[in-house]
């Protein structure tokens, strides 16, 4: 199973304003409700009663801009609204959602989201709702009996914990967000930043995205939870890529997150950032490729928030210790060691704030409408806790707030804000200066300083080995003998995660912050990683594949 990154911002949008009034908003909550309701009431009294619903409603707007080389390239805004359906058939400890072994796919990609009414008529949207979970419940007898039939003829299961977890309800109302965005005063500032890309005729593509996404969501359920939150996200992506003489495509990009518009950087803090992005490229171009190697290297603190992301954080979700392919790599590892034991890493979804930095894995109340809450993972360098979401595991039998996904898929647990934590650290010049020495003692001409990476991916299947393989962007020689930093090219980061972790021996005392959308399999979700800078004594890296085809032959006119 490969699990990845999803750094490209671009798929994010930017809303303009959202007129939802609070009265509308209710209205669409009773109706709803009444709803949910009638159904249900309906539904138990059938031969096979549904004993739990949910509606997921969702409102966004969004809205982007894109330019390249000083032109507007995209304009967009659209607004929809959906709701997704969680009706479950049988019981608590076996339902509709019962994993079916020996099937290629082991989680449901069913479409589950569908298109409300974007005007408030109450009727409208009774008639849609009772529509929509009829066709649920039809859906969910058929799973139902496929898992009854699966369970017969399959041997026994390895974790027989329950499919869903008895929560408490929650009750909780936001009024909707009255976000104010111009997409017209963003035009010239978007078409400025990309025109710095015009300097240099070796940069054969350029973007510069502005965009938002800004969410109201609507969470009921049959147990009694009501909740009306707001989720908007705000971005700017600057991407250029350029081409080596030998064929080799290098990409560099610059990010920029924000809750609010006004958070976003300015102009000229924009254009800077496009200056730096061009500057390395034109570095990178003339570059060496870094042969095979393997020894000491520091990660920047961004990108060991990204290693520990892939690494670690898709190996810790819940549902994957209930899946039979899945490698279960710390399932047996709980109260063990599996870190250095200066070293702690926590899941925080409360947190909107890091290092005085805004993370965009925040949220109140996750996507089946449990409170949000952290969940300690390594204490010490012992682990200690798994991501939950309503789906119980073996020894875990509640949620702890990480029962995430997009609009039309279905839940499993998934990442919020990761932060690696450090009780001993080093100066950033002291923790080069051990590189050096490590570099001395395995006869090392120079270690390597991982500055940013583009993402990556895991293997978490028993049927294949449990590697991972992070995508360096820009990475540096730091030579033993004194020599200038070398930026160099065409590497990336492999290993296996146990090994990886057993060779990490210092931390500097400064934070990196990732901040991204991570897709898997209940799509993409937006995730931060913090790490301080990383000591390894041994990393291993190989040649990246590249491109054959030659630069242009023609110079840009």
């Amino acid at each position: 199973m490969i699990k990845k990154m999803q750094i490209l911002f671009f798929i994010i949008c930017l809303a303009s304003i959202n007129v939802l009034s609070a009265n509308d908003d209710k209205e669409i909550i009773k109706a709803s409700k009444e709803e949910l309701n009638r159904v249900f009431t309906e539904l138990k009294k059938q031969s096979k009663p549904a004993y739990f619903i949910s509606y997921n409603i969702v409102k966004t707007k969004n809205s982007s801009l894109s330019a390249s080389y000083g032109n507007l390239e995209t304009k967009s805004e659209r607004e929809n609204r959906t709701v997704d359906i969680d009706l479950r058939v049988g019981d608590s400890y076996f339902d509709n959602t019962h994993q079916i072994r020996g099937s290629a796919m082991n989680f449901s990609f069913d479409k589950s989201s569908f298109e409300l009414p974007l005007e408030s008529d109450p009727e409208a949207y009774k008639n849609t709702l009772w529509y929509l979970s009829n066709a649920s419940y039809k859906g969910a007898i058929e799973k139902l009996e496929k898992a009854i039939t699966n369970k017969k003829v399959k041997a026994a299961e390895e974790d027989s914990s329950a499919d869903f977890s008895l929560e408490p309800v929650e009750k909780y109302y936001e009024e909707p967000s009255q976000i104010i965005f111009d997409l017209n005063n963003w035009e010239k500032t978007i078409k400025n930043v990309s025109a710095v890309f015009n300097e240099d005729k070796t940069i054969f593509d350029c973007k510069v995205f502005i965009s938002a996404d800004e969410n109201r969501k609507i969470i009921i359920n049959t147990e009694g939870t009501e909740i009306a939150m707001n989720e908007n996200y705000f971005r700017v992506f600057i991407s250029a890529k350029t081409k080596a003489e030998d064929g080799m495509s290098l990409p560099l990009y610059k990010s920029f997150f924000a809750f609010t518009p006004e958070k976003l950087p300015t102009e000229e803090v924009l254009i800077a950032a496009a200056k730096e992005v061009l500057k390395k490229l034109q570095i990178l171009r003339n570059s060496q490729i870094l042969p095979t190697y393997s020894g000491p290297a520091i990660l920047s603190g961004e990108a060991s928030g990204v290693f520990f992301h892939e690494i670690f954080g898709h190996r810790v979700e819940g549902h994957r210790q209930k899946d039979p392919n899945s490698s279960q790599t710390f399932k047996n590892y709980l109260n063990k060691k599996v870190l250095p034991d200066f070293m702690d890493v926590y899941f925080d979804p409360t947190m909107k704030l890091h290092d005085n930095r805004e993370i965009s894995g925040y949220y109140l109340y996750d996507d089946q409408g449990v409170k949000s809450q952290r969940v300690t993972s390594v204490k010490d360098g012992v682990f200690k806790d798994f991501l939950m979401s309503r789906s119980p595991i073996e020894n875990f039998s509640k949620s702890n707030g990480h029962g995430r996904k997009q609009n039309g898929y279905a839940v499993v647990s998934r990442q919020s804000n990761l932060i690696v934590q450090t009780q001993k650290s080093e100066s950033s010049d002291e923790l080069r200066t051990q590189l050096i020495e490590e570099c001395k003692k395995q006869n090392l001409e120079y270690g390597l300083l991982f500055e940013t990476v583009q993402g990556g991916f895991t293997f978490t299947g028993r049927s294949i080995p449990n590697s991972f393989n992070v995508n360096p962007l820009t990475v540096y020689k730091i030579y033993v003998d004194g020599k200038p930093d070398e930026l160099v090219r065409g590497v990336d980061l492999i290993g296996t995660p146990l090994t990886t972790f057993s060779n990490i021996i210092a931390a500097d005392n400064k934070i990196g912050i990732f901040n991204g959308i991570c897709g898997a399999e209940s799509g993409g979700v937006p995730v931060s990683a913090s790490s301080p800078a990383l000591l390894v004594s041994k990393i291993e890296v190989q040649k990246k594949a590249k491109s054959q085809a030659k630069p242009p032959v023609l110079a840009a006119p």
